[in-house]
């Protein structure tokens, strides 16, 4: 590769990452241009770690045969560590070298388990590459990214070829760790703030005090007796016992494009926006029946391994709030409030008292299309902290 040459294609990279473009496809389009270029390439693979509440990372995949890049996340399981631990990137992780190549041979094949089958696609020769940052930024155990390129080529990699992979590879790196922290930064805020606060504080929306007024279904959910099982349960049953049940909850919410605002221990505050405000009160309707139904099969699953089980109370009403960022100068939350909120949270206390699983109000069932049929009024209550007494209803 030549100097002219060089400088086209790290500048095509660098374009890319600037562009935001996704790790898959500068992937894809780095090797589709090292190919035409005359690089025996016949397939390539860039891993990086994330930081996600599942996965450790995600490898992408290329292959001169299907021309596009794959890809695979990869977890925590001992199935994936004992993988890794038998890879050429272990052995650059504990040796600290930058670089392991190995022609392909019957002599070389025993020693990491992937060679067998590169060996039986007709590969000839592997070159491994660790790109690692240094410094305070780095992020979770996002502290390198891995490559790998192998040729089918019968004389293998010529040692130029190699040293041009080794050239490029920093800038390949650096477009690729930026697709995958603008990645993270959307995953994060989704997952502590709710889909679409996350969306809105990545717009630009953080100004303190800014809040907009909207109409909205308010969902409020608790769970049934949990302060007399935290108190008799042992303590390492406690963060299990809600992450059961607030996947079957939350799931649900999301299933019907609701979006999750706040999780209080076992309380959880949830929003449903559209609109046609009868839209949105069938679309909390239908998630509270589903979300219903995951929670008798959570408990048949729990009572089956002699766990505590539980179930959920939920209250329904329709509102005006502010939804924005409230706080302080040095602590924001994006989520809602006024009346109707503290209305929603008194309606869900109230399940207890007149034995009900699901209260909503009269303004929401008036709001139901032909699911209000189905509803059967409990009665008038009084809310403590709301002005005035609510006709209640509950399914039939």
């Amino acid at each position: 590769m030549d100097n002219d040459q060089f400088a086209e294609l790290s500048a095509w990279i660098t374009e890319a990452g600037l562009a935001g473009q996704s790790e898959s496809a500068i992937l894809a389009g780095f090797c589709e241009r090292e190919v035409a270029r005359g690089l025996p390439l016949a397939r390539a693979l860039v891993l990086i770690d994330t930081l996600h509440p599942i996965y450790e990372g995600r490898a992408f995949r290329w292959t001169r045969a299907q021309k596009e890049t794959t890809l695979t996340e990869y977890g925590r399981s001992d199935d994936d560590l004992s993988r890794w631990q038998r890879s050429p990137f272990y052995r650059l992780e504990e040796s600290g070298e930058p670089l392991l190549r190995r022609h392909l041979t019957a002599e070389t094949e025993p020693e990491f388990s992937i060679f067998a089958d590169l060996r039986a696609d007709g590969m000839t020769d592997y070159v491994a590459i660790a790109n690692r940052f240094t410094g305070d930024e780095i992020i979770g155990r996002m502290d390198c990214v891995y490559s790998s390129w192998a040729t089918d080529a019968s004389q293998g990699f010529d040692d130029d070829d190699v040293a041009d992979l080794c050239r490029l590879m920093p800038f390949l790196a650096l477009a690729v760790k930026s697709a995958s922290l603008a990645r993270i930064a959307g995953t994060l805020v989704e997952t502590y703030l709710g889909r679409d606060p996350g969306r809105r504080v990545l717009q630009g929306r953080i100004a303190r005090g800014v809040a907009e007024r909207i109409e909205a279904v308010l969902w409020f959910s608790d769970l049934r007796g949990y302060t007399r099982i935290s108190d008799t349960a042992s303590p390492g049953d406690i963060i299990p016992l809600l992450n059961h049940y607030a996947d079957a909850i939350i799931s649900a919410i999301h299933e019907q494009g609701g979006d999750v605002l706040k999780l209080m221990g076992d309380g959880l505050l949830a929003i449903f926006t559209a609109e046609d405000r009868g839209r949105a009160c069938d679309a909390a309707l239908t998630a509270a029946l589903a979300a219903r139904r995951s929670v008798t099969l959570v408990n048949q699953r729990r009572a089956a391994k002699g766990l505590p089980i539980t179930d959920m109370y939920l209250g329904l009403h329709i509102g005006e709030v502010f939804y924005g960022n409230i706080g302080s100068k040095d602590r924001l939350d994006f989520t809602v409030v006024g009346p109707a909120v503290n209305e929603v949270s008194r309606i869900a206390a109230l399940c207890r008292s007149v034995e009900q699983p699901l209260l909503v109000s009269s303004t929401f069932a008036s709001a139901l299309g032909e699911a209000r049929s189905r509803l059967v009024s409990v009665g008038r209550y009084a809310l403590r902290g709301v002005g005035r007494a609510q006709d209640l209803f509950t399914l039939e």
